[in-house]
Formats: structure tokens, sequence, C-alpha cells
């Protein structure tokens, strides 16, 4: 009877909110489309609500829950931590930029990675075109648990013999190992993100009143975690960086 009580008021407010003038202000819609390039695909659905900040409704910023799947081959995971990926060099007091270090590789045969993602956009509208870019920012993800081929020069981990003694191998001696998913996605910026995420600038034509036709180019990083932690450098997180074309049907809910 609660559940029964609390569904009715929601939909009374709703249905009066629809009615306000602010709700003159938004605009909603879905957007059902895929990222794509050799052997990389990014299919997607993407829910996002804007506020028009002006009467024209030239201008406009919202908010956007995005699920997306994505599905890689012979792919490349390079080391993700920020504190790994960069060091300071011997030049760096005489001003050198800093240089890569301390970067191991996993290579895939197979990923696909599964994520849901909270995100902001913002968008120009001129006539029947609009124009916009949007991120995720928090978020989770899932997927299966994928072997893959671990590069280190010099990384090591520990392991269970036949003896069931704890022995610490080389992973030069055992490269296979297993990784899923990093399940939580944040945007810290740069080398400082977290697991799954997207970033976009696109363009869309309202080809009709309940449908538009959408292109743009997605930036899309994933990460996977390893099975068994480096004990040389204590990292187990990995990462890819794919940009790809994008298209989409917009389906608009309030026009």
């Amino acid at each position: 009877m609660r559940k029964t009580v609390t569904l009715l008021f929601a939909l009374i407010s709703a249905a009066a909110f629809s009615q306000s003038p602010t709700s003159s202000r938004l605009s909603s819609g879905l957007d059902v489309g895929a990222a794509f390039k050799k052997n990389y695909l990014a299919p997607s659905i993407t829910y996002y609500e804007m506020l028009n900040l002006d009467a024209n409704q030239v201008f406009s910023i919202g908010w956007t829950v995005r699920t997306s799947a994505f599905y890689a081959s012979n792919a490349e995971y390079i080391t993700a931590p920020a504190k790994l990926t960069r060091e300071k060099t011997g030049f760096q007091a005489l001003g050198a930029s800093l240089v890569p270090a301390n970067i191991d590789t996993m290579q895939f045969d197979r990923v696909s990675v599964t994520s849901v993602n909270f995100g902001l956009r913002a968008q120009i509208k001129l006539g029947p075109v609009e124009i916009g870019a949007g991120t995720d920012l928090l978020g989770l993800a899932f997927g299966k648990n994928r072997e893959g081929n671990y590069r280190s020069s010099k990384g090591t981990f520990q392991r269970t013999n036949t003896n069931n003694e704890v022995d610490t191998v080389s992973f030069a001696k055992f490269p296979l190992q297993y990784a899923q998913p990093q399940r939580v996605n944040a945007r810290l910026l740069g080398d400082n993100n977290l697991g799954a995420l997207s970033s976009e600038v696109y363009i869309r034509l309202q080809a009709t009143r309940r449908v538009g036709i959408k292109a743009g180019y997605q930036w899309i990083t994933t990460e996977m975690r390893a099975s068994n932690v480096n004990l040389e450098d204590k990292n187990r997180r990995f990462r890819n960086r794919a940009s790809m074309t994008y298209v989409a049907l917009t389906f608009p809910f309030f026009k």
C-alpha cells in the first residue's frame, strides 16, 4: 500500500511539473548508436536531459546516463596509475618535460566491458542543427575475466607451486595472467582517471520532429585489473585508450 501511495504522489508531482513554466525549458531523449573502428566496437544507449539557458533555446546544458558496452580484439593495455606512467629524470631540473617510465603491458585476444555512467553535456542549437560535447564523470563497470599476455622486464608476483608453497616468480617466466574490468569509473583528469569512461563531440541534425541523426567522435578509456599484483611497483591496473567514429539516432521525448 505504501508503495502504491508513493507512486501515486510521484505521478501527480510529475504531471504538475510538466504543466509548469520550468518544464518548457527542459528537453530530453535517447541517443542509440555505436562508436567503431578496426577491432573495436562500442554500442551505447544514452538518456539525456537538457536545460535551455535562453528563450531561443540556443544554449543548453544537462546531464546524461549512458549504458554502453566495449568490445575489442587484439587489444593492448598499458600501466594505468599516474604515479607509474611519469617519473622525474635528471634533466627535469633543467626544465625538461616528464618522460614515460615503468610501463608494462597486457595483450588480450578479446576484451568486453559493460559500463553505466553519469555525465554532463553542453550544446548549441542552430536551427535544426545541434553541436555539442559531453563526458562521463562517475559510474560502474562489469565484464568477464580474460586471459592476457603480461609483458614486464622486471615484474614479479607470488604464486603457489605444486608443493603448495608460495614462490615469487617473474612475469617473464609466467606471462599468461587473468584480468577483469576495473569496477569503479571516475573522471579524475588524465592518468588519474579510473575505469571505463567516454568523452565525445558531436553534431546532430533534427531530421523529423521525432528523430535526429547524430554523428561525432568519441574517446573511450577502459581499464583491466590484473589478478596478480606486480610486487615491484604494486600495480595491477592497465588502461586502453581508443578514439572512434560515432553515429547514432536520437529520439527526443519532449518536442
